[in-house]
């Protein structure tokens, strides 16, 4: 390739196996060298090969040793890279154009690559965080550093059980009771056959124990065995071992029971021997220190840097400053609106959801792409009074007079708003000080709110970084002390809320404290019921200690008196039951003790970063992450370098699937699957999806992509795990995004859990998903299922009679589960359809047709692709297309009934398991309320507004009694099975489109 040329992404994906590119080398000396070098030559490779081509040169005596030297080029985003990873090829690293400059050494080479591999996996380099200049990004880099070196640091002083308990934590089914009486019958052998080997011999022993043994008996039955095999006069002891599952990075140990291991418990269902390594201690202690060798790094002295001061000798108190909070409005810029137009600015002080004061607008000022206002606005709080995590948000709009109509000439004209752009600031800095001074916003574009609301104080408080072209607003924070002004430290805020008053209180106060809280729940409180939760603060600190969530909401934060009493109240309060605590971490609880008082009592129990308000944050907690573990970055840079190439791949089958057929296209998919650099990416790496899994070679062969708009590629690997012939799927999404999919299947994993514990197993299916990055993603591939769709069309001549065939389903049932296994299969499809039916009932799943729900081939039914929850159905033509509350059809019917219709016992039991499911749910439908709250600031498109929290209450009717819940769930199971002909027809509809596409 000639000098000039450039090297574009699309290049580096399609170059031929050991095809060479011509590559310009410029020396430390100024000499100039070009000659073809392989696209799968490392780095290191490369480096030996300019050395000897420059023993030939000038001024070659000058040159240092090759260690002392490392590679630049301009990479795919133009900018300068050093290159410190010379393992990496050239075909890697993709520079944009094919130069490498060798340049010298500066500083620790290891601290740099360390740092090269970080920003690598966090998707942003860490120059960047020095480019901020941002004092508060550079005090907790060096805390975090310092706090992640000493975690790593104690890590390796751990014995080997803790490390083993710290890096491989067990995989437990979800209770104690899942093999208890209820399931004993589902094993027809309460005796358990394994393969037992120990680790570096290929022998094997086949040991039978009992599934109610634990993991130390299974081993001394191994030991005792061995010995006896091998004639060993001394006996090691079973303490010394630990039992892995083969081919996986799965541990079982402790004192639980056989049977309640995750991995023992599939391979029951599934009527697969077990096959498990004894793993000597020592092994596990060589694996600690590989992991926990410590890295060369620049020294820094480790003492502890001095604490944040909260006040300083030259600083004024809040507490003392009693005027009113003010600000200057100064000017905008850059704003874009008709001409006809008058322009507002909009001001309201919050603390989380609360309003503090009333809000305040700006005088109205004509359009223009600069409007001045220098207009003082003044709020009615003292600055005494601000809390300490108070938000100043702002909201700019547009107003115009709405259009006269004839009969209402003579009212006076009404005027509508139009948003344009929202911005937030917090007042106080990391180190609790009062901002002032003139500060430069660079505001958000406002998206219409359903309640019209104008200011967005869920919003983030970080400038807009698109800093060229965004909407800005200058203010001006006066000074208000001839000091810096701070907000008080704790122990003065302790100090003020001791001496808060506590006055006596009616039995009858406590009774209606107590009819309150049981009555209105999480419900909005009257004004009068409000000043008695607070006026019983103490009593409910002593006997509702659960309800501090309520007492938080009435407690006015724009009263610094209030919010002393409340903190120091809060100092001696009960730790709180889980479901409690995470209420607190709600939004309209942003106080940083509360948040701390939350975290503690959940301490008994885990990112978007193309998101710029979210990079920053978790940009900087990856960073401390990866320094304290650095042995992970090798796993995640592995994983990493995979996903890189599936995205490649993905956007050329893209664009391939365009031009030629499917064979064609897939022909050429496994032409570069086939090439070196692909093979070894895509090849043994650890399970994105399953960490316990390791992912072998990737069968080119099985390789795959889907039909549908993103074409999703289907890729399969060959597993570790030994006793297992299956392969393993994964599926590659671009253009998609998964996180909502990755919501509902917590959803019905966290419903399955909860079933489990209450001793009922409905063989659900929370299959793994995993959004790895601005719509992109993977999925896990499940095994040995189709679609009803598939099943339904292959059972039938007809495309057009297929959904109508009811013998369909249990026809291919029965064509996979010859003979006895058939009853277990049903079973298996009851008590999946029953789960189904209420999870996708309770989470509103929508948009339910035949290609969405899938068998399997032990009978499991389970569903797929969640586009569309909480009740936001799909609609056309302003028809709701979703006419029945979950899908229950006549052939499930039929299916359930093993083809008999006057089976009724069958049926009547899947009516029992769905009730019993339903009410389950019920009890636990606060805890679901409150995850779906915390996720609404996540920006999920189905998942925005209270509306869609309150679908959950509506299908769990949490404002019923247990008897009126049952009651309601009946009707719409009943509506379900008398409508179901709705949804055959819907389905018969997508089968015709499907096969007018195909």
């Amino acid at each position: 390739m000639p000098l000039g040329i450039d090297c574009p992404m699309e290049f580096w994906t399609k170059v031929e196996k050991n095809q060479s590119v011509v590559v310009d080398f410029l020396l430390p000396t100024g000499i100039y060298l070009s000659f073809p070098v392989s696209c799968n030559a490392n780095l290191s490779t490369i480096k030996q090969m300019l050395w000897h081509e420059a023993q030939n040169e000038p001024l070659f005596h000058m040159l240092s040793d090759p260690k002392a030297y490392v590679f630049t080029c301009v990479n795919q985003t133009a900018e300068q890279q050093e290159l410190e990873d010379e393992q990496q090829r050239l075909c890697d690293v993709r520079p944009f154009l094919p130069m490498l400059r060798l340049v010298t050494h500066e500083g620790d080479r290891m601290e740099k690559l360390i740092n090269s591999q970080i920003s690598i996996l966090i998707g942003k380099g860490l120059h960047e965080f020095n480019c901020l200049q941002d004092p508060e990004v550079n005090d907790f880099c060096t805390k975090m550093r310092q706090f992640s070196e000493e975690a790593a640091a104690h890590r390796q002083q751990l014995g080997w059980e803790a490390w083993l308990q710290y890096s491989f934590p067990l995989q437990l089914e979800p209770s104690t009771r899942s093999w208890g009486d209820s399931n004993t019958s589902q094993i027809s052998n309460p005796d358990l056959l394994l393969n037992v080997k120990f680790e570096g011999s290929r022998e094997s022993f086949t040991i039978q124990v009992s599934t109610k043994d634990v993991p130390l008996a299974l081993m001394a039955c191994a030991l005792q065995k061995k010995a006896k095999m091998y004639q060993n006069l001394t006996m090691e002891r079973p303490e010394d071992y630990v039992l892995q599952v083969n081919g996986r990075h799965e541990y079982l140990y402790g004192s639980y029971l056989l049977c309640q291991f995750k991995y023992i418990c599939s391979c029951l269902h599934s009527g697969q021997t077990p096959h498990l390594t004894m793993v000597h201690s020592s092994s596990i202690l060589a694996m600690r220190d590989e992991q926990s060798k410590p890295t060369p790094q620049v020294q820094k002295p480790h003492t502890k840097p001095p604490p944040i001061p909260m006040k300083k000798p030259s600083s004024v108190s809040l507490w003392s400053l009693e005027q009113p909070f003010c600000i200057e409005l100064i000017q905008g810029s850059r704003i874009n609106a008709d001409e006809q137009m008058k322009l507002v600015v909009q001001a309201g002080l919050f603390h989380g959801n609360e309003k503090l004061c009333k809000t305040m607008s700006s005088l109205e000022v004509s359009m223009c792409s600069e409007p001045m206002w220098k207009q003082h606005l003044e709020f009615d709080i003292h600055i005494c009074d601000l809390p300490r995590m108070a938000r100043l948000c702002f909201a700019l709009y547009a107003v115009t007079e709405k259009s006269k109509k004839a009969h209402s000439s003579k009212k006076k004209p009404k005027k509508e708003d139009f948003p344009i752009a929202w911005a937030n600031l917090m007042l106080f800095d990391y180190k609790y000080q009062l901002k002032t001074g003139e500060l430069c916003l660079y505001m958000w574009p406002s998206v219409p709110d359903e309640k019209g609301d104008l200011l967005n104080p869920m919003g983030t408080v970080h400038s807009n970084s698109n800093t060229e072209s965004a909407v800005t607003l200058v203010i001006y924070l006066p000074k208000v002390a001839p000091h810096p002004v701070y907000y008080p430290a704790l122990e003065k805020i302790l100090e003020l809320g001791r001496h808060g008053e506590h006055g006596p209180t009616t039995k009858e106060e406590k009774l209606q404290l107590q009819g309150i809280l049981e009555q209105r729940g999480s419900g909005e409180l009257y004004e009068h019921e409000k000043d008695l939760v607070w006026k019983m603060r103490h009593e409910m600190q002593e006997h509702f200690p659960e309800a501090l969530a309520h007492l938080l909401l009435v407690t006015k934060w724009n009263k610094h008196e209030d919010v002393a009493q409340m903190l120091y109240l809060l100092c001696s309060w009960p730790e709180l039951p889980v479901l409690n605590a995470l209420e607190l971490l709600d939004f309209s609880f942003p106080d940083c003790h509360v948040g701390s008082f939350a975290i503690r009592s959940l301490q008994k129990l885990t990112s978007e970063m193309h998101v710029p308000s979210v990079a920053l944050r978790f940009g900087l907690i990856m960073e401390a992450y990866f320094r304290g573990s650095t042995h992970h970055m090798k796993v995640l840079m592995k994983q990493a370098e995979a996903l890189s190439k599936l995205k490649a791949l993905s956007d050329f089958v893209k664009v391939s699937s365009q031009k030629t057929t499917k064979p064609q296209t897939k022909e050429l998919m496994h032409f570069y699957m086939r090439q070196d650099t692909y093979l070894e990416a895509l090849s043994h790496l650890q399970s994105p999806l399953d960490p316990s899994m390791m992912l072998a070679e990737v069968c080119v062969e099985k390789c795959t992509f889907m039909d549908s708009k993103m074409k999703p590629l289907w890729i399969m690997y060959s597993s570790e795990e030994a006793g297992s012939g299956d392969r393993v799927g994964i599926i590659f999404k671009n253009g998609d995004d998964l996180r909502q999919d990755m919501l509902t299947l917590q959803m019905i994993q966290l419903m399955d859990a909860l079933w489990k514990q209450e001793g009922l197993d409905l063989r659900m299916t929370p299959y793994g998903c995993l959004p790895t990055g601005d719509c992109m993603g993977l999925i896990e591939a499940v095994q040995h299922s189709d679609t009803i769709a598939n099943i339904q069309l292959n059972q039938s001549n007809l495309a057009a009679m297929a959904a109508f065939n009811k013998d369909a389903l249990l026809n291919w049932l029965k064509s996979k589960n010859p003979g006895e296994a058939l009853d277990r299969a049903i079973e298996d499809f009851t008590l999946s359809c029953a789960g189904y039916c209420v999870a996708t009932y309770v989470l509103g799943i929508g948009d339910r047709h035949s290609d969405n729900i899938m068998i399997r081939e032990n009978g499991q039914l389970f569903h797929i692709d969640f586009g569309h929850i909480l009740g936001n159905f799909k609609t056309k033509f302003g028809i709701n297309r979703e006419r029945v509350p979950f899908i229950l059809t006549h052939d499930f019917v039929h299916m359930i009934q093993q083809g008999n219709t006057s089976n009724n016992e069958k049926f009547e039991r899947f009516r029992g398991y769905c009730e019993q499911a339903y009410s389950i749910l019920r009890r636990h439908g606060l805890l679901f309320l409150q995850l779906f709250a915390l996720m609404q600031a996540a920006g999920l498109p189905e998942l925005s507004s209270s509306k869609d929290i309150h679908y959950l209450k509506d299908t769990l009717a949490l404002g019923k009694t247990e008897e009126e819940g049952l009651k309601h769930f009946r009707v719409k199971f009943n509506e379900a099975l008398r409508e179901s002909w709705k949804t055959k027809v819907n389905w018969l509809a997508h089968n015709l489109t499907k096969d007018n596409q195909q």
